[in-house]
């Protein structure tokens, strides 16, 4: 096993603002255009917007970790056209700032609100701030099976039963386990303080986040885990939801296209990106469970025990010019030979840069990559600093040591990710650059 000693801290560690329909971001391979929708569509509407991204670029589409779709290898001249294209559809576009719900809102009958119309009341009444940070977002979350814990948000308002009454914890900054409380309140009074604080940031600039509010708050407690979106979900006896995901967050127009006019023949009737990658298709139960058979043979995510399910990877090689490598390679490879890692408690970030776009919180292991090769960093960011680095030849086999490591270490009923924080750098340090578990 090679080690490498290199500086990666002299790297660009801005991340910039969002790609939009309307102005879309240059990537490795072309323009890149977001697609963000607030409700569901039909199986045909996704099919023809597959259409639209195979004329107007390359044909690959990603189903972002917030549940945008996007469209990849536009050009100039055919970024607007696309555009021109998708809204003639007649789509439901997200327009302004980004308040998001669970994808099951409001249909969902284990939830403890509806989250819908606090939503709609931030976004009309956000529409005349200006000088908001290009990725604020608000999360409005009401509860029930598919929760958005685990994304990040500047302001996050949690529904909670209390008395008998519904009242809405608001949080500032992280995820909903590391936010900040700044109050409970009821719905009307949640949509004041919400839009309170969105002015207040404005007023500090384009830079400001809902973590510049948040100095001596308490940390938020009793978070709930949010479950997987790869199965089947009861919403009513004459309707369920089952979860699809493209491998890593990415497919080709034409094997969304062919699972689309699967969904079809089906007589599944909506689907919606939802949060994790993921798409939700809605239909009877016999519907679901023969379309998620018909995309788990097709190559797609169907179940949370995929090991591709629990790694996040960016796009890398040569999609991004800021990745230094095929990190879906890597993260494929990983999902194949360390299968036993992925048991659920933390998700490994695979990285083509120091930026870490694919999973911005920390994680209990990390590969980042650089000109020289790549870095492993423990209970961290891309951007930390790592335990051990290697050449890009030796990764998997180091990856492969580190799963052997925790398989002959891991203690009784503990998970992973306790196994590899008990472990510490220095342990997972020794197992990569030694060439012994």
């Amino acid at each position: 096993m090679t080690a490498l000693s290199f500086d990666r801290f002299t790297l660009d560690m801005r991340r910039g603002a969002c790609p939009a329909l309307s102005a879309p971001m240059m990537t490795g391979d072309g323009l890149l255009a977001r697609v963000p929708l607030t409700d569901a569509i039909t199986p045909q509407q996704l099919a023809e917007l597959c259409r639209l991204a195979r004329r107007h670029g390359n044909g690959i589409v990603d189903v972002s970790a917030r549940g945008n779709l996007q469209v990849r290898g536009l050009t100039k001249a055919s970024a607007p056209v696309l555009e021109a294209d998708i809204r003639a559809l007649g789509l439901p576009l997200r327009e302004g700032l980004a308040v998001e719900i669970p994808p099951l809102a409001g249909m969902d009958p284990t939830e403890i609100a509806d989250p819908r119309p606090i939503a709609e009341a931030i976004r009309e009444g956000a529409r005349d701030i200006q000088g908001l940070a290009p990725k604020m977002s608000v999360v409005v979350d009401g509860g029930g099976q598919l929760r958005l814990s685990s994304l990040l948000a500047d302001i996050r308002l949690v529904a909670a039963a209390m008395d008998g009454d519904i009242r809405w914890k608001l949080l500032l900054g992280g995820t909903e386990a590391t936010g900040r409380v700044f109050g409970d309140f009821r719905e009307t009074e949640a949509v004041a303080a919400t839009l309170g604080l969105l002015r207040r940031l404005a007023a500090l600039g384009t830079s400001a986040r809902g973590r510049n509010l948040a100095d001596n708050l308490p940390m938020n407690s009793g978070i709930e885990a949010s479950a997987p979106p790869f199965r089947l979900f009861p919403l009513s006896d004459d309707l369920w939801t089952v979860g699809i995901g493209p491998a890593f967050g990415q497919a080709s127009a034409e094997d969304l296209m062919g699972l689309c006019e699967e969904a079809m023949r089906l007589g599944v009737n909506s689907v919606k990106p939802a949060l994790d990658h993921s798409l939700l298709f809605f239909g009877l139960r016999a519907a679901c469970e023969a379309l998620a058979a018909y995309a788990g043979n097709g190559g797609f995510i169907v179940s949370p025990a995929d090991s591709r399910s629990h790694i996040a990877v960016c796009s890398g090689r040569p999609a991004c010019r800021s990745a230094s490598f095929a990190t879906h390679d890597v993260a494929a490879t990983a999902a194949a030979e360390c299968a036993g890692l992925f048991d659920g408690s933390f998700r490994l970030h695979v990285s083509g840069c120091a930026k870490g776009c694919a999973h911005p919180q920390p994680t209990a292991l990390s590969l980042s990559g650089a000109a020289a090769g790549f870095s492993f960093i423990a209970d961290g960011k891309a951007g930390d600093r790592p335990f051990a680095s290697v050449t890009f030849a030796d990764t998997n086999a180091a990856l492969r040591r580190i799963a052997d490591l925790v398989r002959a270490e891991r203690q009784g009923d503990e998970n992973s990710a306790a196994c590899l924080a008990r472990l510490g750098p220095a342990r997972l340090s020794a197992a990569v650059t030694s060439g012994r578990p």
